[in-house]
């Protein structure tokens, strides 16, 4: 398992965007009208809308990871091949698990 990326929501897409590339020198991965995947640095920024995802941290597992630890939780498939869950820890934050489909 490791870090993958942590996202926020934020109000306006393409403004949050230009404002993350000219204050933190992000480099837009990804960028539609409601989402945008920036990599800050060495680490990547998604940078979502409430009313489609909730602020979360991200990490990325492989197959066997899934099945060990995650075998009874329901992974939604995404547009770019990948799959993921939600969790929400002990205080209610949320946390995604990644995977990707080699």
């Amino acid at each position: 398992m490791r870090f993958d990326h942590i996202a926020v929501n934020v109000k306006n897409i393409e403004a949050s965007t230009q404002w993350y590339v000219d204050n933190l020198s992000g480099q837009i991965l990804y960028q539609d009208d409601t989402w945008a995947l920036l990599k800050c640095f060495d680490c990547k920024i998604a940078l979502t809308l409430k009313k489609q995802h909730p602020p979360h941290i991200c990490f990325e597992i492989n197959e066997e990871t899934r099945h060990e630890k995650f075998k009874d939780k329901n992974f939604r498939q995404h547009r770019d091949g990948s799959s993921s869950c939600y969790m929400r820890d002990l205080d209610g934050n949320i946390i995604e698990y990644l995977l990707w489909k080699n």
